[in-house]
């Protein structure tokens, strides 16, 4: 949706010329700010949107869920959240390649999809314990980890290992596995959404055609279930990367009949929310999201559509430089989704005790209100945390 330049030239080192080979370009203080300055602060605001979504509607009884995305549209924050994936992650390998070299990107990739499955390790103890905690205080709620916890206090070293395994996925920390596995796979999608995006978006529709019958094939354990087929959900995310590494929106919307585009997006999402509002009221089948049903892709790209107009125009940038605090949980993006895994857990367990699982708007308010203030909280901590460590980073690649 926004082209970034990808293609600026290297200058070549004259010592390195007989060689022809890239030096290696140190990153200085002031390559740094500048790296920060070309940031997409709509990338940033989107990014941190979605993770507020996110956390709000894990709460069940939050009064701000009854206005976010999936109140009204036939996809949530999911397909949001694994998009922007991607095209960030487009982003930041264009940019290791430009500034270094492919391998270093490629490197950084496969670190990348290690960290991710040490965020899955830790957000799923994280489940476990808070889980542990309410139920020492005799607090019961539907979405503790409960049955997770009692098959680690009757089996800890099985229950360890399917953890370890992606056997079994305690809750919320669930979409974290499909990202280490995209992570991993990033080296061989990024050159082909440069070089043959046809070919790199045919192979991921077919794979997600043909994703419901291998679910089984993924390590599961018993009575439990991967929350997110990744075989089905890459196509979100190749989706999001050919969005940054090509132009299509910019051809696209260009072309003389661009608007007829433009239209059928808004009559697909008025008829979505048609439905959702006034047809389909009660939740849909799991399997749909599991499986990214046809449904919830053509409504996304529909409301994608829509957005990426917001950002030509010029409102995204406007109302992200308005709201800069959406933009700073954007880029601590997974360092916030962690967090906010507890603070929704906590934030509902407790709310469930105080309503008895019944709507209250005073206290829904204030539980949305305390969840998101403490979701910026965990943001704005981390700022002075980072540039604390940030000197002892220098030169060892991007965060």
């Amino acid at each position: 949706m926004l082209e970034v330049a990808q293609n600026t030239p290297r200058l070549l080192n004259p010592r390195c010329a007989t060689h022809g080979t890239v030096p290696r370009k140190r990153f200085t203080n002031k390559s740094r700010m500048q790296a920060s300055k070309s940031r997409l602060i709509e990338l940033d605001f989107f990014r941190g949107l979605v993770l507020i979504f996110i956390v709000v509607d894990h709460i069940g009884g939050s009064i701000l869920s009854r206005a976010t995305l999936h109140a009204y549209a036939l996809c949530d924050a999911a397909e949001v959240f694994v998009f922007l994936g991607g095209f960030a992650t487009a982003m930041a390998y264009a940019s290791l390649a430009r500034n270094r070299t492919e391998a270093d990107a490629r490197t950084r990739f496969l670190k990348r999809a290690l960290e991710l499955y040490r965020a899955f390790l830790i957000t799923a103890i994280l489940m476990l314990l808070v889980s542990a905690l309410m139920s020492a205080f005799s607090i019961d709620a539907p979405n503790m980890a409960t049955t997770d916890l009692d098959d680690m206090m009757d089996t800890p070293a099985v229950v360890l290992r399917d953890i370890l395994l992606f056997r079994r996925q305690p809750y919320l920390a669930s979409v974290l596995p499909m990202y280490a596995f995209f992570a991993f796979a990033v080296p061989a999608i990024l050159p082909l959404a440069r070089n043959k995006p046809w070919l790199l978006l045919a192979g991921s529709l077919a794979l997600w055609a043909v994703a419901p019958s291998m679910l089984p094939q993924l390590p599961v354990a018993e009575d439990a279930q991967w929350d997110f087929n990744p075989f089905a959900w890459q196509l979100m995310f190749v989706l999001g990367v050919i969005a940054q590494a090509q132009p299509v929106y910019q051809r696209a919307s260009a072309h003389r009949h661009g608007w007829m585009l433009t239209a059928l997006a808004c009559a697909i999402v008025a008829c979505a929310a048609w439905f959702k509002l006034f047809v389909e009221v009660e939740p849909l089948d799991g399997s749909l999201k599991q499986n990214l049903s046809w449904l919830r892709a053509l409504n996304f790209l529909a409301i994608a559509w829509l957005v990426a107009n917001m950002v030509r125009f010029g409102w995204a940038r406007a109302l992200a430089q308005r709201l800069p605090w959406v933009g700073l949980v954007g880029r601590k993006g997974l360092l916030c989704f962690i967090a906010g895994t507890v603070i929704s857990l906590v934030v509902d367990s407790l709310l469930y005790t105080a309503t008895s699982g019944y709507l209250n708007v005073p206290l829904g308010l204030a539980a949305d209100a305390v969840a998101i203030g403490s979701l910026l909280a965990v943001a704005k901590v981390s700022v002075p945390i980072s540039r604390v460590r940030t000197p002892r980073l220098r030169g060892s690649g991007p965060a």
